[in-house]
């Protein structure tokens, strides 16, 4: 089946305003919500059989994290493949194992994705909130900070790439949106030398380590109308990295903070933009 949302896969290469600011990118987007296509594309992507995300438990010690495990179809020996860490929102938080699977990890369940940009995709499913925000009073945003659950994911990732030699340590991505986007930026606050590039989607900053993140490829996204997790947290985190020549900030305009990532469940914009990084 294939997606009839025509609005969803042109957004991203239209009405695009580019801002060089001291080597980083700054992208604006007037492209209008259009809430039928939304519902279209998150409909399609929800009925689409998830049995090819295998339910694991990492299990270390005395704790427990729920995860699915998304393999390369038709692996080619001595082929090394990306790991994409995807992370959820709050809403998804849970015991199922199976919630975590909203649409952002629903993507490359899609026959082209999977087949254009084989990878092996890890979907954990935090049991309480994994990032919690407080404001910081002198800078005027809220800011975020891990729970313990962070420090099982970055133990599951480095698992992960022993279990699976095919796994391309060079290519070791995030993507998270909300909560999950906060979750994504402690990963790579805590071990930036391990990850190759990160797409933050509406989330609280982490400011805890911008030296250690100032040349990794990150891609901000937001929506200026975000009341929710607000947008400003994203324009103070892009000012501080001013250095980083790797950083691209994309901005909807009018975008609220449940509207920001329709635009990336169609199309390819994510994995392409992810596969060309590499650390």
């Amino acid at each position: 089946m294939r997606l009839p949302v025509k609005w969803i896969t042109s957004c991203l290469l239209c009405l695009l305003i580019t801002i060089a600011a001291s080597g980083q990118q700054m992208d604006f987007s007037a492209a209008p919500f259009d809430s039928n296509a939304a519902v279209r594309v998150r409909t399609y992507l929800n009925r689409l059989p998830d049995t090819a995300y295998q339910k694991k438990i990492y299990h270390p010690g005395q704790t427990q994290l729920l995860y699915r495990l998304l393999v390369p179809p038709n692996p080619v020996a001595h082929i090394k493949y990306p790991l994409v860490i995807t992370l959820h929102n709050s809403s998804r938080i849970g015991n199922d194992n199976e919630k975590q699977l909203e649409p952002l990890a629903r993507i490359w369940l899609q026959q082209e994705i999977r087949e254009n940009y084989p990878a092996f995709v890890v979907a954990p499913q935090f049991p309480a909130r994994s990032s919690n925000y407080s404001m910081d009073t002198t800078k005027g945003v809220l800011m975020a900070f891990p729970s313990a659950d962070v420090t099982l994911v970055l133990s599951l990732v480095k698992e992960l790439v022993k279990e699976h030699p095919a796994i391309d340590r060079r290519r070791i991505y995030i993507v998270g949106y909300s909560m999950g986007a906060s979750t994504g930026q402690h990963l790579l606050s805590m071990a930036p030398d391990l990850f190759a590039a990160l797409v933050s989607i509406a989330g609280v900053p982490d400011l805890s380590n911008i030296r250690g993140v100032a040349r990794k490829p990150i891609w901000l996204i937001h929506g200026d109308a975000d009341d929710e997790n607000p947008y400003s947290g994203s324009v103070v985190l892009f000012n501080l990295l001013k250095k980083n020549r790797r950083l691209l900030f994309t901005t909807f305009r009018h975008f609220n903070h449940n509207a920001i990532s329709v635009p990336f469940l169609s199309g390819d914009a994510l994995p392409a933009w992810l596969f060309k990084q590499k650390r």
